[in-house]
Parts: C-alpha cells; structure tokens; sequence
C-alpha cells in the first residue's frame, strides 16, 4: 500500500472516452490505465494527479457499482494543485465551464471550481489537508 493513494474518488460517465480527454488535456491528469471492452466502451481507467488517483469508467456496464449508482446525479472532486491560476488557465482553454474563476479563501486557500461535459464540480486550490 505504500505508495498507493487510500482514497480514489469514482465515477462513471456516459462518454468515458470524453472524459479521459477532459481530464488530461483540460486538467492535466495523466493517464495511467484505460481498459475498453470489444464494444468500445471504458471498462476502467485510472487517472493520476501528485499522489491521487481518480478511477471512472462507462455507465450501462452492469455490475454492482453500476447498479447502485444508475441515477446518481453529479460528484464533486477537490485536487490540490500548486499554481491554481494557470491551472485554471488551462482548463479554460480547453473550453471547461467555469463555476467559480480562482478566488482567494478566508481560511489561505486559493481555489477555482469547474464543472466537467457531464456535470461533475471539480474543485482546484492550494489548500492540502493534513492527514
């Protein structure tokens, strides 16, 4: 488990392969695996960012997780990052939909929210909670 994150957010999208381009060109997540069944579709990704891990994959698959989330409506997702300005530059390039623009904290944070294609809020500061 060293090494491992013990925590990955997941969560399934309708176009996956959309996703994992959203994800890496928009807001830098490097790829780490990406399995697709004969249909074409995402079986599971991984998606890296510092020591993080966020796992998606297709809807409509069938199993459990599918199961118990069909009819979820959308996750949020805090990332630390180091330069919140150009990170959010960046994701505008990429057209990504701005909730909140970069915006200084009371409480030392310096964060801006987006929201992915299929409705997810993704949250990006300098804030990293201790553990």
């Amino acid at each position: 488990m060293a090494g491992s994150p013990s925590i990955c957010p997941t969560l399934l999208y309708a176009d996956a392969k959309a996703a994992v381009q959203q994800l890496t060109e928009a807001f830098g997540f490097t790829r780490v695996a990406v399995y697709e069944g004969e249909d074409g579709s995402v079986t599971h990704a991984e998606l890296a960012y510092g020591n993080g891990v966020v796992m998606l994959g297709s809807k409509g698959r069938g199993g459990a997780f599918d199961t118990v989330m069909a009819g979820a409506g959308p996750t949020g997702v805090y990332v630390v990052v180091e330069d919140v300005d150009a990170h959010h530059a960046r994701a505008v390039e990429h057209g990504v939909e701005v909730v909140m623009p970069p915006t200084d904290q009371d409480y030392g944070s310096r964060d801006w929210m987006g929201r992915d294609a299929e409705g997810n809020v993704w949250s990006f500061g300098t804030y990293a909670p201790a553990v």
